[in-house]
């Protein structure tokens, strides 16, 4: 059952799906080169949005929590690529300690949980689930709707490792995406593996510096394609110090709202585009879909109300937003029955194992679909979604569409796995 998806089938987009299925082999190839030279992150997901016009990441994140939302067909390509993962990491690896984020009362987030435990179980590691939220003192288990339980152990820290109750891992696989900070607990562990590395999570990371990077692995890639990067990639300025509450910085975010408007004014008028031109401001290490607001004309930003500003002043675990990303605005012309979706795609080490639209019945095409109301449909796939049909149609065939947005996922993995090793506190540096 191929979800019915109703895109935007003309225009660009369908020549660059065809420039990508025709350029197969070399693109395959290109990846295989870069994974040689670089590691990709442990796992991830991205946020795609289909313009018609342009094919884009929008965001990427590095503790990815959704994974309930992927269909069961997808569970051995998840499996499989667990396997790869921990065999390069720690091929003899028998037990997996897993760390989940702190709001142990979102039934939802925990049965993401579960089908992490059931993917890792499955790879062949015992699973237990430990929890850093300083309220859980003792073994809890909490039901979920669907009749699974997921149970939840106080971690335990000695010198130089950390465990639970009679269970030593020789890894931790943290989906805790670390918004309030580094909490002690997790610092100088250096007999483990801790994967994603610290200094993936939101007190070190920045959206700026991913799509800096993103925009370098743009570039690379449309040189091997011959087409304008600017078709795969958000362009961007980034804005430090602005304080929403007390209204000061905000001439660095006029301006450069501005600049960045009429740089994609002039795309546009480049490729004959009719729509309105829009950037996002987003708070840069945030996540959630919180701190985040659209902005048609810069004259917006004079007369922000107090709502507006109390909602971009902080974002999860009520960290205080200071720094921002200016962020090209994509459309997305894909929808679902009536209702805007927008492609999001879920990889583990190299591979892409699968994705799920997020759907929003109530919001427009140019907004953020990642806010309360937003349900998922999984991409159920009639054939492997991994595997193209060369010949077909361009935007005829499910499986080729679906191709492509993992091209474009992997290209922002890319671009994660050059943003963390620029960010390793612990790199070697060549002079």
């Amino acid at each position: 059952m191929v979800p019915h998806l109703i895109t935007a089938l003309t225009g660009p987009i369908n020549e660059l799906e065809q420039r990508i299925l025709d350029s197969m082999p070399a693109i395959e190839r290109w990846f295989r080169l870069e994974w040689m030279e670089h590691t990709p992150p442990f796992y991830s997901s991205v946020d795609v949005r289909n313009a018609g016009f342009k094919l884009a990441p929008v965001d990427t994140n590095l503790y990815p929590g959704g994974w309930n939302n992927l269909t069961p067909e997808m569970l051995p390509l998840a499996v499989q690529a667990a396997m790869a993962a921990i065999e390069k990491i720690c091929p003899e690896a028998r037990n997996l300690l897993l760390i989940p984020e702190n709001h142990t009362r979102n039934t939802v987030y925990l049965s993401n949980v579960a089908q992490l435990r059931r993917i890792f179980h499955m790879a062949g590691l015992n699973v237990r689930i430990g929890s850093i939220n300083p309220e859980i003192k003792k073994t809890t288990t909490i039901e979920l709707p669907n009749g699974e339980a997921v149970t939840l152990e106080p971690v335990i820290r000695s010198k130089r490792r950390l465990g639970l109750k009679d269970f030593d891992p020789c890894t931790i696989l943290l989906n805790n995406d670390l918004s309030a900070g580094i909490p002690g607990i997790l610092e100088d562990i250096h007999e483990q593996y801790l994967l994603p590395p610290l200094h993936a999570g939101w007190s070190t990371r920045r959206k700026s510096k991913h799509f800096q990077s993103y925009e370098e692995v743009s570039k690379r890639f449309g040189k091997l394609l011959g087409i304008d990067p600017w078709l795969i990639n958000p362009m961007f300025s980034k804005c430090g110090e602005v304080n929403f509450a007390e209204g000061t910085g905000m001439e660095c975010l006029t301006s450069n709202v501005d600049a960045l408007l009429a740089k994609i004014r002039r795309k546009y008028k480049e490729y004959g585009i009719k729509e309105k031109p829009f950037v996002v401001v987003k708070a840069d290490n945030g996540t959630y879909g919180m701190g985040i607001m659209m902005v048609r004309d810069a004259k917006e930003l004079d007369d922000l109300n107090r709502r507006t500003r109390n909602k971009m002043s902080v974002i999860k675990d009520g960290q205080e937003v200071n720094d921002v990303i200016i962020q090209e605005g994509v459309l997305t012309n894909e929808r679902m029955n009536d209702a805007v979706a927008e492609p999001v795609v879920y990889m583990m080490d190299r591979y892409v194992v699968g994705g799920f639209y997020r759907v929003h019945a109530e919001r427009g095409v140019d907004e953020n679909l990642n806010a309360p109301g937003a349900s998922f449909v999984p991409l159920a796939f009639a054939e492997s979604p991994h595997l193209p049909q060369p010949g077909m149609k361009p935007g005829a065939s499910a499986p080729n569409r679906f191709y492509m947005y993992g091209v474009i996922g992997r290209l922002a993995m890319l671009a994660a796995s050059y943003e963390l090793e620029a960010t390793d506190p612990e790199a070697e540096v060549y002079e």
